[in-house]
């Protein structure tokens, strides 16, 4: 993804106001308070001229205590100014954010599962919180903190003016260097946000999976191996990060200099003329003052605008993620109550690769081919075939996770296309063999937060499953924390739960996929008598890895590469002595069983 990463795209910051909108109040407030705090900037250097021009040089002690109440009076307003400048700019970026984030989470909800197979979780993890975080300092450090800088700066150049033409010719002297120096520093620095950016986005994503798969790394000893590939993207992300701090480290000093030549220019040419008496005394400290607070703000100013420009850079790869067409997929705006339940599979032909240019059936890239079969109301049909035949790929088309390429799909005599995304999913559930629990309840696991699955289905759906046991032997049953990704269970325990957690939901049309290869013959058996209960009275694609699990099936299809090669009974198909009796009879002569 390619990121101008302009300070100033009047177009980004215009998309980015629109989120402001909601919070109109709060923002005007924000920048009433910029443009009094620009104003009060030059009024303590005025009052300190005036206090050692009148006050101090005539000795008048009374006029002096008044000044310096006043004084004290300016710098409590100014500090409780500034408090309120800085909670309201922070509360707007931090709310603008949580709308962002919120808007960007929803959208990728409904990205298709191909963009997430393709980026990486690490990367997508900075987009919602690295990226946003940068996009808040926008309006905390960024815009309208510039703005309040450039107007604090105008209001001092044109009162020193005023004040003193000659010493503000002088105090600005050396303005046109700081002015080079800083373009110089900006442009320096602003190829390095990217990179940061990129940097560390690969950190989240390189720590995230191997945090999840450290099981992995450790079984096959290979924490050195590990370690040493995360130091060298921690030393890139370092050395990314160093390559700013380079140029902050010469920047700061260069207009700490700037800022001493100037102060110095004025004691040169301002002692001598109030020696002449053609400058006051006060004037001179006045303009010294000036001085730290010009500088000051240009050196920040600097900094503002590459924290606006990353922020810039982050606004664009959100606002790209906005607007990609991940979440476009075309539905319809059927949504039946409940479905029968019939499966119409017509010529379908299916691939992840989208630019393969072969035509259909040429290309080995297709991973369906063709595809027809039919699946009755009320109907157990099971889909076996060697690995890569695409069964899983059935259930990705079927579900609308990803779409074929050519034929068409319907459930009830009407194409899937036509369905709502909700109407469709609603309709068909799906166990699957990779069974992902978050870091909650077992009870809400199953439910999902879904209203109408109530603690007391949830038990009955346990207790029709025969589950029921199991769970209310864990330390507080059905409230026990599975832990992430259901750490605390065993593989055959999770399984079980996603078996419940389907029964619960009730759908019309049932998907399993693979879901007992994995578990121990123990629950394999349980899971066996679940699907039973599972499949009874609704209609059921049972995609199996283990033979034994589906004999009594009322049909089997076999698929090999994409494509229908045998389909029949369990008995029909040993019979015939094709891929499925092959099929059969190595999985039987492995366990010890010798097949008639």
């Amino acid at each position: 993804m390619s990121v101008s990463g302009n300070a100033f795209d009047f177009g980004l910051l215009r998309r980015l106001l629109a989120f402001v909108k909601p919070y109109k109040r709060l923002f005007r407030w924000s920048v009433v308070l910029t443009l009094v705090l620009a104003a009060l900037a030059p009024a303590r250097p005025l009052l300190t001229q005036r206090v050692l021009d009148r006050e101090v040089a005539n000795g008048d002690d009374q006029g002096l205590i008044v000044i310096c109440i006043i004084m004290l009076a300016l710098l409590i307003v100014q500090s409780s100014l500034q408090y309120l400048h800085t909670w309201s700019t922070n509360l707007l970026g931090q709310k603008v954010v949580r709308d962002l984030r919120s808007n960007l989470f929803t959208r990728m909800l409904r990205f298709r599962l191909s963009f997430f197979d393709r980026t990486p979780v690490g990367t997508s993890v900075t987009r919602n919180i690295s990226d946003m975080e940068t996009i808040a300092d926008i309006f905390s450090e960024g815009i309208i903190v510039i703005i309040g800088d450039l107007l604090q700066l105008v209001a001092i150049i044109t009162v020193m003016f005023v004040v003193d033409w000659r010493l503000a010719l002088i105090s600005l002297s050396t303005l046109p260097i700081l002015i080079a120096a800083t373009n110089v520093f900006k442009n320096a620095i602003k190829t390095t946000f990217g990179d940061v950016r990129n940097q560390v986005a690969a950190l989240n994503t390189f720590v995230q999976e191997h945090l999840t798969g450290m099981r992995i790394v450790q079984v096959f000893g290979r924490e050195a191996e590990e370690y040493a590939r995360f130091k060298t993207i921690n030393d890139l992300h370092r050395k990314a990060n160093n390559r700013s701090v380079w140029y902050y480290s010469i920047f700061f000093p260069v207009v700490e200099i700037l800022s001493a030549v100037s102060i110095g220019l004025i004691v040169w040419w301002g002692a001598g003329n109030i020696v002449r008496g053609e400058v006051s005394f006060g004037s001179v400290v006045a303009f010294i003052m000036y001085v730290n607070m010009l500088f000051r703000p240009m050196r920040e100013l600097a900094d503002k605008f590459n924290t606006l420009q990353m922020g810039m850079v982050s606004t664009e790869r959100i606002f790209a993620l906005l607007d990609s067409e991940e979440d476009k997929i075309p539905e319809g705006n059927h949504a039946p109550g409940r479905v029968r339940g019939e499966i119409t599979f017509k010529d379908v032909w299916f691939r992840y690769d989208r630019d393969a240019n072969s035509a259909a059936g040429s290309d080995d890239r297709w991973v369906l081919q063709g595809l027809n079969f039919s699946v009755k109301p009320g109907e157990t049909v099971a889909i076996v075939g060697p690995t890569g035949a695409g069964k899983t790929s059935i259930v990705g088309v079927l579900n609308r996770f990803y779409e074929p390429e050519k034929g068409s799909i319907t459930l009830d005599g009407v194409n899937v296309r036509e369905y709502s995304l909700d109407g469709l999913r609603s309709q068909v559930g799906l166990v699957m063999q990779d069974v992902f629990l978050f870091s909650d309840s077992i009870g809400n696991n199953i439910s999902l937060g879904h209203p109408e699955v109530t603690a007391e289905r949830i038990r009955s759906a346990a207790e029709a499953l025969g589950a029921a046991d199991f769970i209310q032997s864990l330390p507080g049953g059905f409230d026990f924390n599975v832990q992430e990704r259901g750490s605390s269970l065993s593989t055959g325990q999770r399984q079980v739960i996603s078996f419940v957690r389907a029964y619960a939901y009730d759908p019309p049309v049932l998907v399993l996929d693979e879901a007992t290869s994995s578990v121990d013959p123990e629950t394999e058996e349980l899971i066996t008598r679940a699907t039973l209960t599972l499949t009874r009275k609704r209609t059921a694609l049972v995609i199996a890895h283990r033979l034994a699990t589906i004999q009594n099936a009322d049909r089997i299809i076999v698929l090999d590469k994409g494509r229908i090669v045998e389909t029949g009974s369990h008995a029909e198909l040993l019979a015939q002595g094709g891929m499925y009796s092959d099929l059969y009879r190595i999985q039987f002569e492995k366990r010890g069983h010798t097949v008639a």
